[in-house]
């Protein structure tokens, strides 16, 4: 049982970009606890506060995003590397340049994510699929053949 828990986990976690969506929580955690530190480890107080917590909810969406709806992780990427970007003006240099890393990392590692098409041999099943496509392609064109239709 807790063997096939964690093949499901593993499966999930595969499945999804998993990596980007943590770094992206953690960064988006990272910024927007920060203004709520005590006063003698914040920078600035006061109207600051507010777009750190803002900026920071919204990194944590958007990680959530990325891993519950894999489809959006592109989007998800460039907004969360963007507001990393901002936070480092907008929020204590982007929760002392730690957020603004891991944001930058998590965004970056949601938008190059690919699904996962599978194992070995399935890779290897499918390049010989492929050289089998290719011998069955049809003959090249002659050179008097004209895609669009005009007469030579």
């Amino acid at each position: 049982m807790l063997l096939n828990l964690r093949r499901r986990w593993q499966r999930w976690r595969r499945s999804r970009p998993f990596w980007g969506g943590l770094f992206a929580i953690l960064a988006g955690s990272w910024i927007c606890v920060l203004p709520l530190a005590p006063l003698k480890i914040m920078l600035q107080q006061g109207v600051a506060g507010i777009p750190s917590v803002l900026m920071g909810i919204v990194m944590i969406v958007l990680g959530l995003t990325a891993w519950f709806s894999p489809p959006q992780r592109s989007l998800a990427g460039v907004l969360t590397t963007l507001i990393a970007t901002a936070a480092l003006v907008l929020s204590n240099l982007g929760g002392f340049l730690i957020g603004t890393l891991l944001g930058i990392l998590g965004g970056g590692l949601m938008f190059a994510w690919q699904p996962y098409a599978g194992g070995r041999a399935g890779k290897a099943q499918s390049a010989a699929g492929q050289a089998e496509s290719v011998e069955a392609a049809p003959p090249p064109p002659t050179p008097h053949h004209d895609p669009q239709g005009a007469q030579p």
